[in-house]
């Protein structure tokens, strides 16, 4: 019954810990380029009390043996790598990737991060910008006298300036793709690093023989979130842990009845 009541808790700390993974996704429902995550559990190491194999008699062996699970525990939580809607906004700062690859972004100490969010500004000196004012790499400056700014399938970022017809390229897009995207570390404001699990960035222009995707200029790209998925998820959580209190529940009683034998 001890047995029980510690693998029961087990199942509990674990659908917990999978319901706050699900708040998250939803807290999230609304988050430009947000990538929700599923929560993979493992069982825990068991109690041989038959070894399967062994000897049962001189000539025959254990054909299953006698095997009790310890419990379960959160093993990873996996980026769903399912693209979002797009949403068009008309802002020419606005930039979706379809299809493979982040967007890489430059923080503050030097290091490169990456994110699906394409919701880009301008800075004081021109340079496009995240909301929290990390510039996009490599770095692309918009002149101050540009009229329009035009930003191709492949990356390449035009403008036309005051007085000016025909439109001059400014820089180039480029786009980082992971061989296990789903290895990248979440630091938060959408972003993610490179780790030794997700593999060094393939570096090159959208759309190019690498498998990036191409841009589509003026559109946003929504979180991958399904809501009617997460709930049926939490449903399926909450009635997992419910039943989990339950064993609990009746591994008490039953050693309570134990206890009062001897009385």
């Amino acid at each position: 019954m001890l047995r029980a009541l510690y693998t029961a808790a087990s199942g509990m700390v674990a659908q917990q810990m999978n319901l706050d993974n699900i708040a998250n996704n939803l807290a999230n429902s609304s988050t430009a380029g947000f990538y929700g995550r599923r929560l993979q559990f493992s069982d825990l190491v068991y109690q041989n009390l038959v070894m399967p194999g062994a000897a049962a008699t001189a000539q025959t062996t254990v054909a299953a043996g006698l095997q009790v699970g310890l419990g379960t525990t959160p093993q990873a939580s996996e980026v769903i790598q399912t693209q979002g809607n797009f949403t068009s906004t008309g802002n020419p700062l606005d930039l979706a990737i379809q299809g493979l690859g982040f967007f890489q972004i430059s923080l503050p100490d030097g290091t490169i991060a990456y994110t699906r969010g394409g919701s880009f500004h301008l800075d004081a000196t021109g340079n496009i910008v995240t909301a929290d004012g990390n510039p996009l790499q490599p770095n692309i400056t918009i002149p101050a006298n540009a009229t329009t700014i035009t930003i191709g399938s492949d990356g390449t970022v035009s403008v036309t300036e005051t007085g000016q017809t025909a439109a001059s390229q400014v820089g180039s897009i480029q786009l980082a793709l992971f061989p296990n995207p789903g290895g990248l570390n979440s630091i938060g404001n959408n972003l993610f690093l490179a780790t030794t699990a997700s593999g060094e960035a393939i570096v090159g222009a959208p759309g190019s023989a690498e498998g990036l995707g191409t841009l589509q200029q003026g559109m946003i790209e929504q979180s991958n979130v399904d809501i009617v998925e997460e709930f049926v998820e939490m449903i399926v959580a909450q009635r997992a842990y419910e039943s989990n209190s339950r064993v609990v529940t009746s591994a008490d009683q039953m050693l309570q009845d134990l206890t009062n034998i001897g009385r």
